[in-house]
């Protein structure tokens, strides 16, 4: 190889190394979902009601990596700071909870058959509204001060009913339940349902429900758009799932008369069975993560009525065409006698975790073009530099003599 070959190759090799270092720095992690980078079991709504007999959900046997994008969101570390949900009880009425489960620390107490929680899910739930998170503080709950009661509107295999539900609801406003959380959602009103859920609001309960059923396996295009109860009870705060970027997913069950959305997708939380973790969506968590806010809300102004609390969870919450969860909010801002929040701006937008995706793809398309734009400005230089001296050589390599022989 001639000395002006081998310089070319050496100034187009330092290029390529300077691409190659430029690289891994330019382009970053696509984390956006919550899910990503998280290799964690998905925790059912319900288990399969064909199948003669169903196994109940495994334990998982991975644990998560990292704090969720959810925590984040509703900013739960610095909530603390100012509540834990210290003296409340909060009624879910789900797949029943474990009261021995991994990070609840005994603060369960369930009635009836609602100790046993085959499906998992209630124990998912209740780890996103009290859960300490165990040895993973940053996994908490959002009040991890607060009680559980355990109540069963399902059967063993997650199948609600609107008699379990009714039954639920009652049984929770004797025990003077603070907030009721019903997280599951049924297609049509139901008369003793409705009853219970105005005694309950009468007895003095903040009552939180799903907007929707959890999407079910088969697509939901062709599901019209219906409203579910008891969220569409007077007085009950209605709660929809949100994606990081603020929108519902698409196999979100359409609805109307929403008043709050919450986190409902990767998120991470514990199960009945062993300390691993799984990964829940849908409104049943979002609605969890609502009366998780609801206990910190009561625990720190307790004079406020049930009315007055959801309107507080609502004034406060990131304007968007549906309201978004702010716990931290929720709990410190001063509203003024009209209700509205007072003594200073807050953010029109949430501040602590958004949908990159969108940028993450424009951002690796510009680095390329960068890259491929400085080694195109090196090969300029280069050839600039290289080529009068090549051509005042007589396009001889560098080094050789002055003239030679034939």
């Amino acid at each position: 190889m001639t000395a002006y070959a081998r310089g070319a190759v050496r100034l187009l090799s330092g290029a390529g190394l300077a691409a190659a270092l430029l690289l891994p720095t330019a382009v970053p992690a696509h984390t956006a979902d919550g899910a990503k980078g998280q290799e964690l079991p998905a925790m059912p709504s319900a288990l399969d009601p064909d199948a003669e007999e169903a196994d109940c959900t495994a334990a998982s046997r991975e644990t998560a990596k990292k704090q969720d994008w959810s925590r984040q969101r509703l900013d739960l570390d610095r909530l603390r700071g100012h509540g834990t949900g210290e003296g409340v009880t909060v009624a879910l009425i789900d797949t029943g909870v474990d009261p021995d489960a991994y990070g609840l620390d005994g603060r369960v107490t369930a009635g009836g058959s609602a100790a046993e929680d085959c499906v998992g899910h209630g124990t998912f739930l209740a780890g996103l509204i009290a859960g300490t998170g165990g040895d993973s503080a940053r996994l908490a709950g959002v009040a991890p001060g607060a009680r559980i009661l355990a109540l069963r509107g399902t059967d063993t295999r997650g199948e609600a009913s609107a008699a379990l539900v009714a039954e639920a609801v009652r049984e929770a406003t004797d025990a003077e339940a603070d907030v009721i959380a019903v997280t599951v959602a049924l297609p049509r009103r139901d008369t003793a349902l409705t009853r219970a859920v105005a005694e309950a609001r009468r007895a003095g309960a903040v009552v939180i429900a799903a907007a929707t059923p959890d999407p079910p396996s088969r697509g939901t295009d062709e599901i019209p758009s219906r409203v579910y109860w008891p969220a569409g009870e007077p007085g009950v705060l209605s709660v929809a799932d949100m994606l990081p970027g603020g929108v519902r997913p698409d196999s979100a069950l359409p609805t109307t008369g929403i008043d709050l959305a919450a986190p409902g997708a990767g998120v991470v939380s514990g199960g009945p069975r062993g300390d691993g973790h799984y990964l829940g969506a849908g409104a049943s968590v979002a609605a969890a993560y609502a009366a998780g806010a609801a206990a910190v809300v009561r625990a720190a102004h307790p004079a406020d009525s049930p009315d007055a609390v959801t309107h507080r969870l609502t004034a406060t919450a990131y304007p968007a065409d549906i309201p978004q969860l702010d716990a931290y909010a929720a709990v410190t801002t001063v509203l003024g006698d009209s209700g509205a929040p007072v003594g200073g701006e807050r953010a029109a937008q949430p501040v602590s975790v958004r949908d990159t995706s969108s940028a993450d793809r424009a951002t690796g398309r510009a680095t390329l073009f960068v890259i491929l734009g400085s080694a195109a400005v090196l090969t300029v230089l280069w050839a600039a530099f290289t080529l009068p001296r090549a051509r005042a050589r007589g396009w001889r390599p560098a080094g050789a003599g002055g003239s030679s022989e034939d």
